[in-house]
């Protein structure tokens, strides 16, 4: 995801068109992808560079579908979703997969080696692996957002008419639809299902601020709800203990099974341009207000512990996590670990240029990709 730091902004256009749910779907999904680490695929990885090496090689990979592209990894594999279609190369840049089809505005969602892909506005989804697409269906409603977890049930976020605010459909690991759920208060955003299959949280936004609503995938009403008065919550994940971690402009906040929010790290006096969530820890990218690139990186561990912290002067572009922090800046990359110390990076010079997105990759190297260009980083 990159980093413009200004969701101030983004913000102010987010309310000014909040009568058009199509709309506001889509400027917040750009939003968030603008602001956070998932870029437009929310993926999250792990094992991410040797530390005592520098840069090898730098690998050129061609991906053809068309532009608004956005990237995942499905470990072993890249996909690539955009406005043609998408597409999978294997780690050696082989094509493996190739589903042609249009899209106005792609979107992608990866996690533990599968994705679904969308058209925020239109109506086409694609559930896949590196094997092969799963589901390939068409949505009766404008596709508002979607979502997959590490065991490959998916959901789908539509506009719903008929007096619903949008509605949430949840599909099994076969692409077999097994729960809708509608929402008459609060326009939909996105929606998150727990690891374990049972559970579904719906972010929505309302009068009032930003709503969370819980469901179990056996009942049809709700079984809790959070609210943030007055405040955005932009993304929701759950965590590996059945919580759910919500990000907001003005804090991280961990909602418990009971619908208990309590806040890990608030950041009010910043401008929240960049964040990355791990495994085990998030990296945030705080900057501060009115003083050009000037501000901070800093490392939490999941239960809000600071890890580290750095100052930053320079615009940064995209950054991503996982054994440590790959840093996309303006005029290169930067590798550090999570307490922010350094590691050299040499070699390849310039070949990161264009790139508006950094992903990392689970064998020692990243993906730095943009519009036009596609580079596989590695690192031995």
């Amino acid at each position: 995801m990159t980093g413009n730091g200004k969701p101030n902004s983004k913000l102010r256009r987010l309310v000014r068109i909040a009568c058009s749910i199509a709309s506001l779907a889509v400027l917040t999904y750009i939003t968030v992808s603008l602001i956070s680490g998932r870029g437009l695929g929310l993926s999250r990885f792990s094992g991410l560079f040797s530390k005592s090496e520098p840069v090898e090689t730098a690998d050129d990979y061609f991906f053809d579908v068309g532009r608004g592209r956005t990237f995942a990894d499905l470990g072993g594999a890249l996909a690539a979703a955009g406005t043609q279609g998408i597409q999978i190369l294997d780690a050696g840049g082989a094509e493996t997969l190739r589903d042609p089809y249009l899209m106005s505005t792609p979107a992608m969602n990866a996690r533990e080696g599968r994705a679904v892909a969308f058209d925020i506005g239109g109506f086409s989804v694609r559930a896949f692996d590196r094997s092969g697409i799963i589901s390939s269906f068409e949505t009766d409603d404008a596709i508002i957002n979607a979502s997959i977890n590490r065991n490959g049930w998916f959901c789908v976020c539509t506009r719903e008419g008929g007096g619903f605010k949008g509605a949430v459909d949840v599909y099994n690991g076969s692409g077999a639809e097994v729960y809708r759920v509608n929402m008459a208060n609060g326009y939909v955003l996105s929606a998150e299902l727990s690891p374990d299959n049972l559970k579904l949280a719906v972010l929505t936004l309302t009068d009032n601020g930003s709503r969370v609503t819980f469901f179990s995938l056996d009942s049809e009403t709700a079984d809790h709800s959070y609210d943030l008065y007055g405040g955005l919550i932009i993304d929701i994940s759950y965590r590996a203990d059945g919580t759910l971690l919500a990000v907001s402009t003005g804090a991280l906040i961990v909602i418990d099974r009971d619908g208990a929010g309590r806040e890990l790290c608030g950041f009010s006096g910043a401008i929240l341009s960049g964040y990355a969530i791990g495994s085990d820890y998030i990296a945030l990218h705080l900057l501060d207000y009115g003083v050009g690139y000037r501000g901070r990186m800093i490392a939490l561990g999941l239960n809000g512990d600071l890890l580290g912290e750095i100052s930053t002067d320079r615009e940064i572009i995209s950054i991503a996590v996982g054994a440590d922090i790959a840093v996309l800046r303006n005029d290169g990359l930067s590798i550090f670990s999570r307490n922010f110390t350094e590691y050299p990076v040499s070699g390849a010079p310039g070949s990161t240029a264009g790139a508006t997105r950094v992903i990392a990759l689970g064998d020692g190297s990243v993906l730095a990709a943009g519009d036009h260009s596609a580079v596989v980083i590695r690192f031995e």
